[in-house]
């Protein structure tokens, strides 16, 4: 059971609780985090879900899921990071690039306000570390091999931000913590 907290439209919290998978009461939003890890030659780390997923399945991602209760957003991300690619950010230089609130995703109701995080990291993935069933393969792209990706449907249609807010974006000055 995943239980998530429930905040405004402005991010103000709610003081309620929500069992993720039914449906959000009317005016609540859920947050949830994007994470783009940048390496020093200028690729990004991207993962390819698993083919059991049930939502896009083999399409490639960056690291993204919902805040839990009683977690900040920053927690999130390094949570994400270590369960979908087995890699712990600690002293990694980056944080919060952007917040986006979306009503609806892919024309479905959302009511959820995005967090889109973006780190330095160099390294490879560590999958043997990660949670199981997740992801299927990751490794690094440039941003033309992202594009090419996206031209061919092949990324996930909801990172339809990465070349105008991620790619030009410089790794934000503050802690990851």
């Amino acid at each position: 059971m995943e239980w998530w907290d429930l905040y405004t439209r402005d991010r103000q919290p709610t003081g309620v609780r929500h069992l993720r998978g039914q449906p959000l009461p009317p005016d609540a939003y859920h947050l949830a985090v994007h994470v783009w890890l940048r390496g020093a030659d200028g690729r990004y780390l991207l993962s390819q879900r698993a083919a059991s997923r049930p939502t896009f399945p083999l399409l490639w991602e960056c690291v993204g899921g919902a805040v839990l209760a009683g977690e900040t957003g920053a927690q999130a991300a390094l949570r994400e990071t270590r369960e979908e690619l087995g890699l712990d950010l600690a002293g990694c230089h980056g944080g919060l690039l952007c917040t986006r609130t979306r009503d609806a995703v892919l024309g479905q109701r959302a009511n959820s306000i995005l967090d889109v995080w973006l780190f330095a990291y160099n390294g490879p993935p560590r999958l043997d570390r990660a949670a199981a069933g997740e992801v299927a393969q990751a490794g690094w792209r440039t941003p033309g091999e992202i594009r090419e990706l996206w031209r061919q449907g092949r990324m996930v249609p909801t990172l339809d931000y990465f070349f105008g807010t991620v790619l030009p974006a410089s790794i934000p000055a503050g802690s990851n913590g």
